[in-house]
């Protein structure tokens, strides 16, 4: 790999992630914030700067483009895709990128939270990367590497593809998206205007990781109904609703359902924010599993609950409803796995050890594999997503690049 990837993929992804996209899974709208076009409008300026072709950003929020094909015979088309948002879960507004040069292997620090430490005893894999350029937020942010890392690695390969003519690969569509944080990346539009037969999204973890199973995923929404009176006289007429609230999160199972109790194959129901009053309160949580049956279990349980609490207060109103958010892709992959024997070919040939393991977590690739395009997911670098120790290595994302360019070539063997 060319040095000077180091530097653009750098260069890139410091500009990406100082802008501002969060998504909102309040808005109703497609993109679900204004400001993920200021990453769109971007990309489409740079797409049109580096040559590509058919650039377009769609009515639903996605940039488009292609990379002509430069071999003569008939090749299955590729897509590369990521995500422009930023997780709503933690802070990204004022996001100042910092690149820590030739990591010497001690606990990182940051000017905005004094008493925030990034330590490799604590991060294994951060031990592994003495030496390496390593980028993170300054600790009042996340960094946003998730996914703008797959962003900047997507765009520095199809620079490289488009100025080098004499690479051989087919026709390769390039698709960047939003609200994929909110599980609504993939619109329904998307697989019929990429036009792909199959595609790899660019937002996987460490290093040599191809994934091919995630979670399946629903979203549940709870409102409750309290009676609203005056305290000084609310004796046997108020009815609190963030008492009711406190009552169904309390009965669920935290010490097995939770994200911070369960790891590997077990899945969990995680409350992600309450607001009310007395007299209305909104829960919303997310039910993951990586079997179908398992996941409609937890979501009977969360209903279940919720009766249970309705029954102790009549006069209250509690409603649950269950929204579907994305499948494991692994139920449709199973049955063609030549787009991940791909993937795990071109992350050999760059002199990396392939790696699949379930993900606890989903893509855009899992909604667009269910709807038809086989999507396996590819491996970034970035680490700690969603809040202030997130942090990725300049070296991890050029060993990405390396394997996204393999991937073109080899994509023209299939």
């Amino acid at each position: 790999m060319k040095p000077e990837f180091d530097a653009e993929l750098e260069t890139r992804l410091l500009r990406y992630t100082a802008i501002d996209s969060q998504s909102d899974a309040a808005s109703p709208t497609s993109p679900s914030t204004q400001m993920q076009f200021d990453m769109l409008n971007l990309l489409v300026e740079e797409l049109k700067e580096i040559g590509a072709s058919d650039v377009t950003l769609t009515d639903y929020g996605t940039v488009l483009a292609t990379i002509p094909a430069t071999v003569t015979h008939d090749t299955p088309v590729m897509g590369l895709l990521a995500h422009v948002d930023t997780a709503p879960a933690f802070n990204a507004t004022g996001v100042r990128p910092r690149v820590h040069r030739a990591y010497d292997g001690t606990p990182i620090t940051f000017p905005d939270a004094p008493g925030l430490r990034l330590s490799p005893e604590d991060y294994p894999y951060l031990a592994t990367k003495a030496g390496h350029d390593i980028i993170t937020a300054s600790g009042s942010t996340l960094l946003g590497a998730d996914d703008k890392a797959g962003v900047a690695i997507i765009m520095t390969a199809a620079r490289h593809l488009l100025e080098n003519p004499d690479i051989p690969h087919g026709k390769i569509r390039l698709a960047f998206t939003p609200d994929e944080e909110i599980g609504r990346g993939v619109h329904a539009d998307l697989p019929a205007d990429l036009g792909a037969d199959f595609a790899f999204t660019f937002d996987g973890g460490a290093i040599g990781e191809i994934e091919h199973e995630t979670f399946s995923a629903d979203g549940a929404t709870v409102q409750i109904e309290g009676v609203s009176i005056h305290p000084g006289t609310a004796k046997g007429k108020l009815v609190n609703a963030l008492h009711l609230a406190s009552k169904i999160v309390q009965t669920l199972p935290q010490a097995t359902m939770t994200p911070e109790t369960t790891d590997g194959r077990d899945g969990f129901i995680m409350i992600t924010d309450m607001t009310g009053t007395a007299a209305h309160a909104t829960l919303h949580f997310i039910l993951r599993d990586f079997e179908r049956d398992g996941l409609a279990a937890k979501g009977t349980l969360l209903q279940e609950i919720c009766a249970a609490v309705q029954a102790t207060e009549p006069r209250a109103r509690i409603t649950c409803e269950i929204t579907a958010q994305y499948r494991n892709m692994r139920y449709w992959l199973e049955d063609d796995m030549t787009p991940v024997d791909l993937a795990h070919a071109a992350t050999r040939e760059a002199g990396l050890t392939p790696v699949s393991h379930p993900i606890r977590g989903g893509t855009d690739g899992s909604r667009l594999t269910e709807m038809g395009v086989p999507c396996p997911n590819i491996f970034t670098g970035m680490q700690n997503l969603h809040g202030p120790l997130e942090w990725i290595s300049v070296q991890d994302m050029t060993a990405a690049t390396r394997t996204c360019l393999i991937l073109a070539r080899r994509a023209t063997e299939t």
